[in-house]
């Protein structure tokens, strides 16, 4: 069986993580890879559902703060666009400091947060 998005009914390349063999998995890394490269980027978390990181570039305890904060934040997000629309969805979450841009791609199963330096 061919392992892809059709076949397996998912719709990103992060729920491939847990769906597929080494093959897509390695392509999930090399897209993490990829973002990680770009300018200023500091640091790719990818949090499962329960808001548990599971891949990550960044040291433990700065990963275990951005993952807990922002899974909640992206869940609250969520609720708010579902109570003013129950028809709409959170489809991406920007966050702008004077020191971090955060990003937050939720999916399904899993967030995808990138963290960089807006100045960069």
């Amino acid at each position: 069986m061919i392992c892809n998005y059709a076949t397996l009914g998912v719709t990103t390349p992060l729920e491939l993580l847990v769906s597929c063999g080494p093959t897509q998995k390695a392509e999930v890394e090399e897209t993490l890879k990829r973002i990680q490269s770009h300018k200023g980027v500091i640091g790719t978390i990818v949090v499962n559902a329960e808001g548990i990181p599971i891949r990550t570039t960044l040291d433990n305890s700065t990963t275990v703060q951005y993952a807990g904060l922002l899974h909640q934040l992206s869940m609250k997000a969520k609720s708010t666009v579902r109570d003013i629309d129950p028809q709409n969805d959170l489809t991406f979450l920007r966050i702008r400091s004077k020191k971090h841009e955060i990003m937050v791609a939720p999916d399904k199963e899993y967030l995808l947060i990138v963290i960089q330096n807006p100045s960069e």
